[in-house]
């Protein structure tokens, strides 16, 4: 998959309908240019390519009061809007995908349900660890301890880390959006049936 193409399907979608230079100007408030290759030609190349596959759909406005050509805005069609979600759920429940589709995943995570958010970053879980004991099954530490640094030792050491650290970060991650969800339905509770309604995508 590719970071960009979510980056860019979200960011329209959280407007509806945007321009290149909002999506540029919101992704860039993000930090999504230092983290990712959302750079602004790649942005607005993602945008006309997927305007040309049905992702998304362009509108052809009134040029500014400064000439130039008209400018264009777009918004997610049926088939951008379900590319967007397929991509969203692949960046949370892989345990494989660059860091860049990860943290973009995590920026749009609120577009989902909450029970199903954690139930993909639990499958991301059992696959880190999956993978962790894969590692293990080849090489255990120690082994090769006595003879120094070696290649194939180190490396066995870093997916070992990763895979460690990456299941420890998304662990903590499900415990706090589930006691998040536990707190909203006190307040709920508390409030009784007229309190305020959390906010979409929250909850599902």
């Amino acid at each position: 998959m590719s970071a960009i193409r979510l980056l860019v399907l979200g960011a329209v979608r959280e407007r509806g309908r945007a321009h290149g230079y909002q999506v540029r100007s919101d992704l860039e408030s993000w930090g999504a240019h230092e983290w990712s290759v959302a750079k602004p030609g790649s942005i607005y190349h993602a945008l006309r390519q997927m305007a040309k596959q049905g992702l998304l759909r362009a509108h052809e406005i009134a040029p500014s009061t400064a000439g130039g050509p008209p400018r264009v805005e777009y918004e997610l069609t049926e088939e951008g809007d379900a590319e967007f979600l397929s991509l969203l759920r692949a960046a949370l429940s892989r345990h494989d995908q660059k860091i860049d589709e990860l943290t973009a995943g995590v920026g749009f995570l609120a577009c989902l349900p909450r029970e199903e958010a954690i139930a993909l970053l639990k499958k991301r879980v059992a696959a880190l660890d999956g993978w962790r004991a894969e590692v293990a099954r080849h090489w255990t530490p120690g082994d090769t301890d006595s003879e120094g640094w070696e290649p194939i030792a180190e490396i066995m050491r870093l997916w070992t880390h990763f895979s460690g650290s990456g299941a420890e970060w998304t662990r903590s991650l499900i415990e706090r959006l589930e006691q998040d969800a536990r707190a909203r339905e006190g307040r709920t509770g508390a409030s009784g049936p007229h309190g305020r309604r959390p906010a979409p995508g929250a909850d599902g």
